[in-house]
């Protein structure tokens, strides 16, 4: 696979309070180090030869990557993907359900591949509220649609045997969009792993794609976000120009009176983030769900040593107007959540293989940690007979 623009290496720049990661073409390296040291800047080379990694991750090793015992721990290709997520709905996991593990199709890219949304439903009760995950908003964050495929892997194997899974199960649906950006996700493994937008392009310029988590309705295109279509920050050209997030806003909107909680999965830099990312104000709820993204961090760390940031995206990492998180919490979800998996920029989007257990139980405990306190929190009192 041809990697962009060359040879790279990533080099981190270190400052007194802030930690900057480049990826620098090989034969400008060089260039590059001599004018940092001519500032004074500290740096460290942390990968010299990133290309060694990346076919490092595509390479399958087994006779058959499909159906292989460590499927969960390997990144996969789209179409992988997709196979897999279409076996996983022949599952069930209750007699009286037989359709606990369903395939929707909420609409389509800009090159016209499907975006299905997979279902889980354990039961039939009434008035059950729902929780959103998606994954692979960004083509690059390979780690993100891993755990989404982790998720649902976790959730069929272990409800009726883990507690927690099986209460959140028991009393809510879960919608999981594996892939947002397939167009994106696809060029990765082509042809520039490093890419971040979807795949759009327009008459006006040669440049291709838009930032799918700068085009929702937040505070659209203001600081934080860019209008010039080369920048990896463009919003395009209006509020959900983009089919694929047209397509999710528009689920959303239709179901958005089920839907209690909202997960959208990125890497990297360990992070739990919930609005606003749009504005430095506080959300309504700021210290409600501030206590839940802290127990979160707090058990990440006790149980697998992991340091997790937390707290309002604007004020934990920068202002990012037009996210998907903002736009679901304006909608009407109040507990909308952004989680930056692993790592802190060892490896940055290119995250070993052998890391996407850890990042994945790690995301894992997070969301249910925060699914079982807002499931506790919005709870309908029950009337003593």
């Amino acid at each position: 696979m041809r990697p962009p623009c060359g040879s790279l290496f990533p080099l981190i720049i270190l400052k007194k309070t802030r930690r900057f990661h480049l990826f620098v073409p090989a034969n400008s390296s060089e260039t590059v180090k001599d004018l940092l040291k001519r500032h004074a800047i500290t740096h460290e080379v942390l990968l010299a030869n990133p290309n060694e990694l990346i076919e490092m991750q595509t390479r399958n090793d087994s006779t058959d990557p499909r159906s292989s015992s460590t499927f969960y721990e390997r990144y996969h290709s789209l179409e992988d993907v997709c196979f897999k997520y279409q076996i996983l709905a022949t599952q069930r996991l209750n007699r009286d359900n037989p359709d606990t593990v369903k395939v929707i199709l909420i609409g389509s890219s800009f090159e016209k591949r499907p975006l299905y949304v997979l279902k889980l439903s354990v039961n039939n009760r009434p008035n059950k509220k729902a929780m959103w995950i998606d994954c692979g908003i960004h083509a690059r964050e390979w780690i993100s649609p891993a755990f989404c495929l982790w998720f649902v892997q976790y959730s069929l194997s272990f409800y009726q045997s883990n507690k927690d899974i099986t209460h959140i199960l028991d009393n809510m649906d879960v919608y999981i969009l594996p892939v947002l950006n397939p167009d994106g996700y696809h060029y990765t493994w082509t042809t520039n792993r490093m890419w971040r937008k979807n795949r759009s392009t327009n008459m006006s310029t040669k440049c291709v794609g838009v930032d799918l988590n700068r085009n929702f309705d937040a505070n659209w295109c203001t600081e934080g976000a860019s209008d010039h279509p080369c920048s990896e920050i463009y919003c395009g050209a209006f509020p959900e120009s983009e089919p694929e997030t047209q397509a999710v806003a528009d689920f959303l909107r239709s179901h958005k009176d089920i839907v209690q909680i909202y997960f959208s999965i990125h890497s990297y830099s360990q992070m739990l983030l919930f609005p606003y990312s749009c504005t430095l104000e506080e959300a309504e709820n700021h210290s409600e769900l501030l206590e839940m993204v802290k127990e979160a961090a707090q058990k990440i760390q006790r149980h697998y040593r992991n340091i997790y940031k937390y707290g309002s995206g604007a004020n934990t990492i920068y202002l990012a107007p037009g996210g998907s998180d903002d736009w679901a919490y304006k909608l009407g979800i109040k507990y909308s959540f952004t989680f930056e998996l692993q790592d802190r920029g060892r490896y940055g989007f290119l995250l070993p293989p052998s890391d996407i257990s850890k990042a994945c139980n790690e995301a894992l405990l997070a969301v249910k940690t925060i699914a079982l306190k807002v499931d506790a929190k919005t709870q309908a009192p029950t009337t003593p007979a």
